[in-house]
């Protein structure tokens, strides 16, 4: 009896551009920005993605166009979130420390404060001219390509 093998290795194979962006705004007023000046209409979605049973969630904004079959994706790569500390102090009263923890969805970029995914059918989307509107926006302090490939945790990146 032959033995048959199947290798789906490689299965989800999308098309996507990621852009990085560094930024101290809130994730609705970067929205509002890039809705703005790249004439986008993000809209948060009802669910943020949760990662590790609650450990982490992420604001999401998603936008698509039907007329151009793109979807645009804004996301949030920091969640920071209070957590009760554990200590033993060995004195009669008790203390509760609370420590900020801070979670990354991409960890490989731990600096960057927000995604933007473009999942283009066509591959009709001009990257560049995407990123020098991104650098005119004044509240916006640096954005790059990223190549999706090369992450290590490009898994997170599907939603």
């Amino acid at each position: 009896m032959a033995l048959h093998k199947l290798l789906v290795d490689d299965f989800y194979d999308d098309t996507y551009k990621l852009i990085a962006i560094h930024c101290g705004l809130e994730d609705y007023r970067l929205a509002y920005l890039l809705n703005q000046s790249l004439e986008l209409n993000l809209e948060r979605k009802p669910d943020d993605l949760d990662f590790e049973y609650l450990k982490s969630s992420y604001s999401i904004f998603e936008w698509n166009n039907t007329s151009q079959y793109i979807t645009w994706n804004l996301v949030s790569n920091v969640c920071k979130k209070e957590e009760a500390s554990l200590s033993s102090s060995g004195t009669l009263f008790q203390t509760n420390d609370n420590v900020l923890k801070t979670f990354n969805l991409v960890p490989e970029f731990k600096k960057v404060d927000y995604f933007i995914k473009i999942s283009d059918e066509i591959q009709n989307v001009n990257e560049k001219l995407i990123l020098n509107k991104l650098q005119a926006i004044p509240q916006i302090i640096t954005s790059y390509s990223v190549n999706p490939k090369q992450l290590k945790s490009k898994d997170h990146l599907i939603f």
